[in-house]
């Protein structure tokens, strides 16, 4: 059964689901990439995991590094599951591009290269954001490209996280 509830943020409100006491998705309102169907969801927002949810964002948004450890079950094929992991080890304050994910994961599966284009479709896809960090990721020279919850939301994260983002 999937349990759901919402989340206000200083970046707005947020939709966070879990089952079996796992996080299977945390989304902007209004981002792309929302679920499409949420029939059968049930709102229960006092689960353990929603609380340790809220504390971990809130001190997130306080600019606290590291938070509370939450179990995170996204769901997605292989390869995208595969695109997830890399996210979760890019470290805080840092960023990389789509092109370094796709040579990790072209080495890891031993072939000679990756489509960045396929990285980022399947980090665009990420149904845990902020918690796997696609805002991590940029473009070719650093560019500030593709965020499914918006741009605006994707240079604030980085910003809190202390990265320079290039002028312009």
């Amino acid at each position: 059964m999937t349990y759901t509830c919402n989340i206000e943020t200083p970046l707005g409100a947020m939709t966070a689901a879990a089952e079996n006491g796992a996080l299977i998705g945390l989304w902007f309102a209004g981002q792309k990439h929302y679920p499409g169907t949420t029939a059968g969801w049930h709102q229960q927002g006092d689960l353990p995991v929603f609380a340790a949810l809220r504390l971990r964002l809130a001190r997130y948004f306080a600019g606290e590094k590291d938070g509370e450890r939450i179990a995170l079950a996204p769901l997605g094929s292989p390869f995208q599951e595969a695109v997830w992991a890399a996210l979760l080890r890019i470290p805080y304050g840092t960023t990389v591009s789509y092109g370094e994910i796709a040579r990790e994961i072209a080495g890891a599966r031993g072939l000679p290269r990756m489509s960045a284009q396929a990285v980022g479709g399947a980090v665009g896809h990420n149904p845990i954001t902020i918690l796997i960090p696609c805002h991590r990721v940029l473009g070719f020279n650093g560019k500030l490209t593709g965020y499914a919850g918006g741009l605006d939301r994707k240079e604030a994260l980085l910003r809190l996280e202390g990265v320079a983002l290039p002028l312009g």
